[in-house]
């Protein structure tokens, strides 16, 4: 089998998103600004200082990113971030982000999250780094949090949570943010297997997903091109997309219904719409976001 760069580096996509949310940490404009200071902390000292600069982090991002990328990681953070307070207000259980990257969420959300445990899973070269950033910026990681190394094309996710002491039948968030993309299909199969067969009752998943047509190449939407180019770069490359129009079909298989479902138009309108009504961004058009509630969890026999 063709071993993936993850494998044995740590992910440039993941160093991307955090180099990203950190920019828009520092930003100004309240409709670029999303929460994530603590990943200004986990950058590099070189890459901090820089960032730091008045418009350096801006241009810096947008000179290495596709058009709309760095919108479309602003986006999704505030997305997801409001899920989280939904899901800790509501008294969630657990938390399970798969392909964690340098997700600082358990950290960021300490004061929230009460008794809520919070399992990250990811490749493990990138999930150490992360750890080696904490410890090296001295940021105190929880005691609720559990770091679960994990091959997502050649180890079980149900033996390594089940290693890890994850609850099964429970209420739980799952976060799949910027994975889906670069797994085959089988293994998102196995995935969505496992969230249907380990969830309990009220339990929701929140991901994003890029269409089919963009693994095909097709060309259609703002910023494809440059995106699938960025990729071609760095070795890591997208290989699963859901059609237009058959998201709500591809949840229905495992027992999940869409409670919130986002397109780049409708994430412009929600995060980037200024007083007077204008838009102000554009988001990489590749991706949909996506909460969905487990409407039959299954189990098991």
């Amino acid at each position: 089998m063709h071993q993936k760069r993850i494998e044995t580096k740590i992910s440039r996509t993941a160093e991307l998103c955090c180099l990203c949310r950190a920019v828009s940490a520092l930003e100004k404009d309240p409709l670029f600004r999303s929460g994530d200071r603590i990943a200004v902390s986990i950058l590099p000292d070189f890459m901090r200082a820089l960032v730091r600069i008045p418009g350096a982090g801006r241009l810096l991002v947008r000179a290495i990113t596709a058009r709309g990328i760095y919108e479309y990681i602003i986006a999704r953070t505030k997305y997801i971030d409001a899920a989280f307070r939904v899901a800790l207000a509501g008294g969630v259980d657990q938390i399970l982000i798969i392909g964690a990257g340098y997700d600082t969420r358990a950290v960021r959300f300490r004061e929230e999250s009460g008794r809520t445990k919070f399992f990250e899973l990811d490749a493990p070269i990138t999930l150490q780094s992360k750890i080696d950033q904490y410890r090296q910026r001295r940021i105190a990681t929880p005691p609720n949090l559990v770091f679960v190394p994990i091959n997502f094309d050649k180890e079980s996710i149900p033996e390594k949570l089940a290693q890890a002491r994850f609850r099964r039948g429970v209420k739980t968030l799952f976060l799949i943010e910027g994975v889906l993309e670069y797994l085959q299909p089988e293994s998102v199969d196995r995935t969505f297997r496992t969230i249907r067969d380990v969830a309990g009752a009220g339990s929701e998943i929140v991901f994003n997903y890029a269409y089919a047509s963009v693994i095909r190449g097709e060309g259609q939407l703002y910023g494809e091109k440059g995106a699938l180019q960025t990729l071609s770069s760095v070795g890591e490359a997208w290989h699963f997309g859901i059609e237009k129009g058959a998201i709500g079909s591809f949840l229905a298989k495992y027992g999940c219904e869409i409670l919130d479902h986002r397109d780049t138009r409708e994430l412009e309108e929600l995060f980037f719409k200024d007083p007077s009504g204008r838009i102000v961004a554009r988001i990489n058009g590749t991706h949909c976001l996506v909460r969905a509630g487990i409407a039959s969890p299954l189990r098991i026999a």
